[in-house]
């Protein structure tokens, strides 16, 4: 959303996310905003941020941050392409591209 490159002001597609602790280019989000539509399981998303690579190669999970605190009902504004299941306790997630 906002500036960034190839990215629209709105969204113009979504899809529900299943997390998962594999990264591999099928689970892939290619760059969206995530909503998070239920806590009540916890309040934490673990993600991998758009463009994240190892020393040039594919990420990892080591490369992922954790955002605590989260919002039912609230968009999450940065820009991911992997969400991962270990340290996610948010549920009912959409991609919005």
């Amino acid at each position: 959303m906002g500036q960034y490159i190839n990215q629209p002001d709105f969204g113009t597609q979504a899809e529900v996310v299943t997390p998962s602790d594999t990264i591999s280019p099928s689970n892939n989000l290619g760059g969206a905003v995530i909503y998070i539509g239920d806590v009540s399981g916890g309040s934490d998303i673990k993600v991998i941020l758009r463009g994240v690579t190892n020393a040039g190669g594919p990420p990892t999970a080591a490369d992922a941050i954790t955002f605590k605190g989260i919002q039912a009902g609230s968009f999450l504004p940065i820009i991911v392409d992997y969400v991962l299941a270990t340290g996610t306790s948010v549920t009912e997630l959409i991609a919005v591209k």
